[in-house]
């Protein structure tokens, strides 16, 4: 593409709602991440006995295991959250805003 088509997508509303858009997307999902993570490595230092504690009665699984699988889990489910979002939403826009550059005339 030329510079040109890259100067009249980077004039267009539709690139500036897609930067805005999904850097609150990314910032949001990363918040949630560091506010987990760093909560547990908290609780880690801060009520390492809770962590040992079974979950159940007669459970082998002790309640910090529980937590980081968890906490793994929703990880990987947020990062596919993020990367359907970025194939679907956001890579349509971009294509709308290729093809609505590459129409207009000099």
């Amino acid at each position: 593409m030329s510079s040109v088509i890259y100067e009249r997508m980077r004039v267009n509303p539709k690139f500036h709602k897609l930067i805005s858009e999904r850097g609150r997307f990314a910032w949001t999902l990363s918040a949630i991440v560091l506010i987990l993570f760093y909560g547990f490595f908290m609780l880690v230092a801060f009520n390492p006995g809770l962590l040992g504690q079974k979950i159940a009665e007669g459970s082998m699984w002790p309640i910090g295991y529980t937590i980081e699988l968890c906490l793994f889990v929703f990880f990987w489910l947020l990062t596919f959250v993020y990367v359907r979002r970025a194939n679907g939403e956001f890579d349509d826009l971009t294509s709308e805003m290729i093809k609505e550059a590459q129409k207009e005339k000099p």
